[in-house]
C-alpha cells in the first residue's frame, strides 16, 4: 500500500513490511516496526510503538506513549488510552533470552483500557469491556465487564456504549444512550438484538 493511503507524521519511523490500512493516521516519533499489521482508520498517537507481528483491526485509537509488544492483537473499534502497558513475557531477565516465549494477548471489539493501565501477558480482554484508569489486569476479563484496581477486580458492567448497566430483578438493564436491552444472566451479559 503506498502511503499516500495513510499519513504519517514525518518524525514517525515506518519499517518496510508493514501493512498500514487505509486513513489510519500515525503522530510524532512513532515507530511502525516489520511484520505489523494496521486495519484501516486507525489512530496511533505520540511516541507509540507498533512491535513486529502486532494486528490490530480497523478503527483502532492508540493514545499517546503506548507500545503494543509482539504477542498483542486488537480487534476492531478498540481503544488503548495514554501510557498504559502491555507486557509479553511473564518472567523476562535481561540476560535470558525469551522471544520465543511471548504469550498472546487479546483484545477483543469495541474494548476500552484506561490510561496507565497495565495488562499482564497471556489473557483476553473480553469484548466491549472497559478497564479503569490505572488497573493491573492479570486474568482475563469478560464481555462488558467493567474493571479496576490492583489487581483489577470486576465491579459491574458496561453497554456497548460504555454506560454503566443498572439491572433490574428480571435481570434486565437499558442503556441510556443507545436504548438496548442487555440481559444478565450466570455471570455473562449480553445483549439482545431486536
Amino acid at each position: 500500500m503506498s502511503s499516500t493511503d495513510y499519513f504519517y507524521h514525518p518524525s514517525a519511523i515506518i519499517d518496510p513490511g508493514c501493512n498500514i490500512g487505509k486513513g489510519t493516521k500515525i503522530w510524532h516519533f512513532s515507530h511502525i516496526m516489520p511484520g505489523s499489521k494496521i486495519g484501516e482508520t486507525c489512530n496511533i498517537g505520540q511516541n507509540c510503538v507498533i512491535s513486529p507481528d502486532v494486528i490490530l483491526g480497523k478503527n483502532v485509537k492508540i493514545q499517546n506513549n503506548v507500545s503494543v509488544y509482539s504477542g498483542v492483537e486488537c480487534e476492531d473499534d478498540v481503544f488503548l488510552g495514554p501510557s498504559m502497558v502491555f507486557t509479553n513475557i511473564l518472567n523476562p531477565r535481561s540476560a535470558i533470552p525469551r522471544r520465543d516465549q511471548y504469550l498472546k494477548t487479546i483484545v477483543r471489539k469495541g474494548a476500552s483500557i484506561g490510561a496507565n493501565a497495565t495488562i499482564i501477558c497471556g489473557i483476553e480482554i473480553g469484548a466491549y469491556s472497559l478497564i479503569g484508569a490505572g488497573s493491573v489486569v492479570t486474568k482475563n476479563v469478560k464481555p462488558f465487564a467493567l474493571v479496576m484496581g490492583n489487581p483489577a477486580k470486576h465491579t459491574g458492567w458496561v453497554s456497548e456504549y460504555g454506560h454503566k448497566l443498572k439491572f433490574d430483578k428480571n435481570n434486565e438493564a437499558v442503556c441510556p444512550e443507545e436504548k438496548s436491552t442487555y440481559i444478565l444472566h450466570e455471570s455473562v451479559v449480553t445483549k439482545v438484538i431486536r
